[in-house]
């Protein structure tokens, strides 16, 4: 069974994307010392929280993906492999030149330098294995790959639950999530890599799973009520503004189920075959770009930035329009990649791995 695309998905997927970009983007305009008009309130708004919608997203399109032709024999196989085709490729040739540069300038990456001369950490960095880095924070070379590191331990654990049907493997998934993190919370887990997969917010895929699974069971909602849930997804996001960063329980409450009201939204309208306006097309390219938008924009900003600042538009610009040059920036080089990297990548080690035809010659698609 070959996925549907789910075009409002698409497009959640692009805002969450974009507001990781926006995230960085802030701290990438601060060192430019600006003050600009409105660029104090963009600063206190939740932008980190693209990465919760991400995950809530993520558990939702995984059981979506998760048909019939994963509970044949070697189903576990052929999941596991079509998501390492997914997300090797580019991961690996990102932190690959993160790598680089760390080797050539390490001061100009912090700590993040200096580890990159551990062979050890770099080979956990590129095994998706949770690693301390010199200052003791849990981050692989390239910091993003954290947010993998989780997505990564999921697919393994979802992968398990395979082979009895969807119902089963989100029961499966969403009973050990919440069982691993409680005894996280109850009892101080021995060693990095539990603790790690130990945090709360892996209970944001089981959140996704679950409107994976509703979907799949056929509830669909009213536009009306979609809207009510959007509004209030929104609404408790921002609610939230200027607070400190979540810890614990606190990050799936405070940030996972409004993200998950969002993808609820986006998820459970009714099928429709008109054609989508131009805007809504490119809404939904950029969602299909989000996964090079998430793991390049980090290169295009810090070049876009001494950019500005040596051609001297940073007066000019102000903090916003430099946020606005460096988002629209950041998705043209996402869209570039996911066209002539990511996709011919992905597609040509999914054959690779899994040689085996997609049903009636459909072509395999990315999810």
């Amino acid at each position: 069974m070959v996925p549907v695309t789910i075009v409002p998905i698409q497009i959640l997927r692009a805002c969450a994307a974009a507001m990781v970009v926006v995230h960085h983007g802030l701290h990438e305009a601060a060192a430019l010392n600006l003050a600009g008009s409105g660029a104090e309130a963009v600063a206190r708004l939740p932008w980190w929280a693209g990465v919760d919608v991400f995950f809530v997203i993520s558990g939702f399109i995984i059981v979506q993906a998760s048909g019939p032709r994963y509970d044949a024999p070697g189903g576990r196989r052929r999941f596991l492999v079509h998501r390492v085709a997914r997300v090797v490729p580019l991961y690996w040739l990102v932190t690959a030149l993160y790598l680089a540069v760390a080797l050539a300038a390490p001061s100009s990456l912090g700590d993040a330098g200096a580890a990159a001369r551990d062979p050890g950490y770099v080979a956990a960095s590129f095994l998706f294995w949770p690693a301390l880095r010199p200052d003791g924070t849990p981050q692989p070379l390239y910091g993003l790959g954290w947010t993998l590191n989780c997505e990564m331990v999921f697919y393994g654990l979802f992968a398990l639950g395979l082979g009895h049907g969807r119902r089963v493997a989100v029961a499966w998934i969403v009973g050990f999530l919440g069982l691993l993190t409680a005894a996280g919370a109850l009892v101080p887990l021995s060693g990095l890599p539990l603790a790690f997969w130990s945090n709360p917010v892996v209970l944001e895929f089981a959140l996704g799973a679950g409107l994976g699974l509703a979907r799949s069971e056929g509830l669909r909602l009213p536009s009306p009520a979609r809207l009510v849930l959007a509004v209030a997804g929104i609404g408790l996001l921002f609610l939230q503004a200027g607070g400190a960063d979540p810890e614990g329980f606190a990050r799936p409450l405070g940030f996972g189920l409004p993200a998950a009201m969002l993808v609820a939204a986006a998820a459970f309208g009714s099928a429709h075959e008109k054609r989508d306006p131009a805007p809504v097309r490119w809404l939904a390219a950029i969602g299909d770009a989000s996964y090079a938008l998430y793991l390049v924009h980090p290169f295009v900003l810090r070049a876009a930035r001494e950019g500005v600042l040596r051609l001297g538009l940073a007066p000019w610009l102000g903090t916003l329009g430099v946020l606005c040059l460096m988002l629209a920036l950041s998705v043209g080089a996402a869209l570039l990649v996911f066209r002539f990297v990511e996709r011919p990548a992905t597609r040509r080690l999914r054959v690779l791995l899994d040689p085996v035809p997609s049903p009636a010659g459909a072509p395999a698609k990315s999810v």
